[in-house]
């Protein structure tokens, strides 16, 4: 009894043992697969591919203008709810724009001094680029 309950455990730990390799594969794509879900997209580079496609056209070398307008021109505005607007308006369309409906109401009279606030390093962003 005791010999026929081993021989059973070897049998059984060489089938499993042949069945494995052949599992390595799938356990290899599905962990791959798992990680690709798991990656965070870039929001900078999502920002700066939505805002070139509006600058194409416009400007020689878009994707660096719009890494500076997201780099420089977002980072002088302090309030969150209006530097998100902000950037929403520039992916949107290609240029600094705040829409009154996108942010608080509260905040609706701010719109007007963030522009301001923009304006330089917007226009330094768009004539004189960093090399």
């Amino acid at each position: 009894m005791f010999l026929r309950i081993c021989s059973t455990a070897i049998a059984a730990t060489f089938i499993l043992a042949g069945s494995a390799p052949a599992q390595v594969p799938q356990i290899k794509a599905q962990t791959q697969q798992f990680r690709s879900l798991l990656k965070v997209p870039d929001p900078r580079g999502e920002f700066v591919r939505l805002c070139a496609a509006h600058m194409v056209g416009r400007w020689a070398h878009p994707e660096p203008i719009c890494g500076c307008l997201h780099d420089y021109v977002a980072a002088k505005v302090e309030d969150p709810d209006l530097r998100e607007a902000l950037l929403r308006g520039i992916s949107e369309t290609g240029v600094p724009t705040i829409e009154a409906g996108w942010v608080p109401p509260s905040k609706q009279s701010e719109i007007g001094p963030t522009f301001t606030k923009i304006a330089r390093p917007t226009l330094q962003c768009l004539f004189e680029p960093a090399n």
